[in-house]
């Protein structure tokens, strides 16, 4: 499988568990309906730690942790709800690596932001669509992942949000092995153009609030404009 194919995987699982979320579902099978399902359409393993999906719901949503501690909550969805997932598909040592955000409003998945009622819940996702639109307008081949943090992190701050990632990254480079990473991270000054692909996975919320935003896609190169895989 190619790198666009296994991201097809996570693609397309989104799109599954957003047909079949409901209210009083459980988070924990909220994981295994996507898990079974990406084994389903191609994958033969999960990179990350071993667990295929992170779900986190409601004001959990803003809960960052390293997949070596994660568990799967045993909570339910509520009627009106927020839901963060972020699928981690490999097949044959090629990953996948995709994110988003599912509102949950009258009991069925949001389709579009502008269809969300919450107006919370609807700028923070307006947010991601931003900072998603900011990377591609300011990143270019030679820009470092030090300069794309600082200023990714800067919007973050002056748009009224917190980058809640829990090692306070936007993002990182696909590799073999997870332990090679490298990150979008202050220090950082190798040029984008150094790796094939690299995530941008902004993680936010608003100053003391309970619920958590996150949009992933993987991004390269290309005539050197940057495009989603």
């Amino acid at each position: 499988m190619t790198y666009s194919e296994v991201q097809a995987i996570a693609k397309n699982t989104i799109e599954y568990i957003k047909t079949v979320i409901k209210p009083n579902m459980n988070l924990q099978e909220v994981r295994k309906i996507c898990e079974d399902k990406m084994f389903e359409l191609g994958a033969d393993s999960f990179w990350y730690w071993n667990i295929g999906a992170f779900v986190f719901s409601g004001n959990e949503t803003t809960v960052s942790v390293s997949g070596r501690d994660y568990v799967t909550s045993d909570k339910v969805i509520a009627e009106n709800d927020i839901i963060t997932i972020d699928l981690s598909p490999q097949n044959n040592n090629i990953w996948g690596d995709y994110a988003r955000t599912i509102i949950i409003e009258d009991g069925k998945a949001v389709s579009g932001n502008e269809s969300i009622q919450n107006t919370e819940w609807h700028n923070g996702l307006l947010m991601e669509e931003a900072l998603h639109s900011e990377l591609k307008a300011f990143a270019t081949p030679d820009t470092s992942f030090e300069e794309l943090y600082y200023h990714i992190n800067e919007l973050i701050k002056t748009k009224g949000y917190i980058n809640l990632d829990f090692l306070g990254n936007l993002g990182h480079s696909i590799v073999k092995n997870k332990n090679e990473r490298i990150y979008i991270e202050k220090e950082n000054t190798k040029k984008l153009r150094e790796v094939k692909y690299f995530t941008f996975e902004p993680h936010i919320c608003t100053e003391g609030s309970i619920y958590g935003f996150k949009k992933e896609n993987i991004y390269y190169f290309k005539d050197s404009k940057l495009v989603e895989l």
